[in-house]
Order: C-alpha cells, then sequence, then structure tokens
C-alpha cells in the first residue's frame, strides 16, 4: 500500500455523529495526529461553506462542499461547477407544481421560498435556521452549486421532469440535493488531487451516505463506517468502526497513520 498522503472526510455520520451532532475528543486527536504526520485533512461534504463545522485546534487543508461543486483551500478556488440556470428556474416550477418548498445555495447565500418539516430538520444538522426570503427570485439566477428540499423516493420523477443537466444526491430519506449532472464528490475529489499532484493511491476517504459512493471510488482507499448504508459498504475498500464508537481513530491506529 502506498502511503496514504491525503485523507478526505464526510462530516454528518462520519465526523459528526448524527444523534449528539457532535465530535468526539478521540476523532479530534485522530485528526491532530494526522497533521502532524503531514497528511493532508480534507472536508467533503454536501453542505454549503456556510455551515462548515469549526473545530477547535483544527485547520483543515481544503474543503469539498455542495457535493464537490465548489472547493476551495484558504487561498485558492480549486474547482468551480454551478447548475445550469435553465435547471435551476425549471426545478423550482416542479417543486412549486407538488408543492415543495426548497433552499437554493451560492457560495454566499442560502435562501428559500418557504419551509416545510422536512427542510427544517434537513437544515437542523448543519445547524442552520431555513431563511426565507423576498431576495429569492433574485438569488435564483445567480451561480447557484445546490438546490436542497424535502421529499421522499416517490417525488423524484416529478422533480427531474425536463431537467437535462443536473442530478439527484441524497445522503437521507427525507431530502435531497440537486447539484450538476457531471459534479459529485467524485469529480471534486478529482480536480483536488489534481491540484495536490497526487495519485488516487494516496487518498482515503472515509464516508457514511450514498453521496459517498463516487467519493470512495475515485480515491485508492474508500472506507465505509459501520453505520453506512449498505450501497456505501457494498462499493466500500473497507469498513470501520461506528462513528458513535470511534471507528475512524481506531481505523487510523490499526494502520499506524497516527
Amino acid at each position: 500500500m502506498n502511503p496514504i498522503k491525503i485523507i478526505f472526510f464526510d462530516i454528518d455520520g462520519t465526523l459528526i455523529d448524527m444523534n449528539t451532532k457532535q465530535i468526539s475528543t478521540k476523532m479530534l486527536e485522530a485528526l491532530k495526529q494526522l497533521k502532524e504526520n503531514n497528511i493532508k485533512i480534507c472536508i467533503a461534504t454536501g453542505r454549503t461553506p456556510l455551515a462548515l463545522p469549526h473545530f477547535e485546534g483544527i485547520e483543515f487543508d481544503a474543503y469539498l462542499t455542495f457535493n464537490g461543486s465548489y472547493c476551495f483551500d484558504k487561498s485558492h478556488t480549486i474547482f468551480s461547477n454551478p447548475i445550469h440556470t435553465t435547471d435551476v428556474h425549471t426545478f423550482i416550477q416542479n417543486a412549486t407544481d407538488i408543492h415543495r418548498p426548497l433552499a437554493l445555495a451560492t457560495k454566499d447565500n442560502l435562501i428559500a421560498n418557504g419551509k416545510d418539516d422536512d427542510l427544517v430538520e434537513y437544515f437542523s444538522f448543519a445547524k442552520l435556521e431555513v431563511n426565507v426570503s423576498d431576495e429569492f427570485d433574485k438569488i435564483a439566477n445567480d451561480e447557484i452549486y445546490q438546490i436542497m428540499l424535502g421529499c421522499c423516493e416517490n417525488d423524484y420523477p416529478a422533480l427531474m421532469q425536463n431537467i437535462q443537466h443536473s442530478k439527484i444526491t441524497a445522503w437521507w430519506d427525507r431530502a435531497i440535493d440537486i447539484i450538476p449532472a457531471n459534479g459529485g464528490k467524485g469529480a471534486g475529489i478529482e480536480k483536488m488531487l489534481e491540484y495536490y499532484h497526487l495519485d488516487k493511491s494516496e487518498a482515503m476517504a472515509f464516508g457514511d451516505g450514498n453521496n459517498d459512493i463516487e467519493m470512495l471510488q475515485t480515491v485508492g482507499h474508500g472506507i465505509a463506517m459501520a453505520n453506512a448504508s449498505e450501497e456505501l459498504k457494498s462499493v466500500a475498500d473497507d469498513i470501520c468502526g461506528h462513528v458513535a464508537e470511534d471507528g475512524i481513530y481506531y481505523y487510523c491506529k490499526k494502520l499506524q497513520l497516527i
């Protein structure tokens, strides 16, 4: 096995326990030790840059946000891939037709045209409140990186009607994210490895949701949490312990990464 030089971490259900909504002391210790061992640590999330967590004493090397559509470090934009404008307006209409409010995310804004229980709970995972604003129609003409709304799987066909350049990604069964069809965490990671001049064999990733499938397939060492979906486990190279049992910490210890 080639030396690991970079590790990508999903947030919800991977770094942070979905039940406690907290990161553990051992997980923080693992991140610190990885940095001390000159291994790059990167966030890879469906969250907006506005909702990135800040862990005391930890500085991530780079961030992959909006499921890979906007990637950056502290000084550079590494990759930018907004949703096609036509799809944004079509999707707003489709969601309106089935009476579902939604939120639009730009790099700097997160604005909704309404809210329901599913959208409110979805936002709560990132400790955000749904911001319903009169600016919604204006924001819809800006560069939109992700659309978020509450729904269930049987709503997908109606929502995706006449959508040409975008796709659904989901890690929770009561909400979805809409991202570019050529996007996803895998595409974002490819750009980040290129930026750092690293081979996939030098990269590892940890995830738990179906939006992590492409990520685990793109790196040389894709690790699913014990609490991951069965679909993710089926494509993973290995499975570590549960997020609530410090699975990543003990896995990194076993491989002598920390």
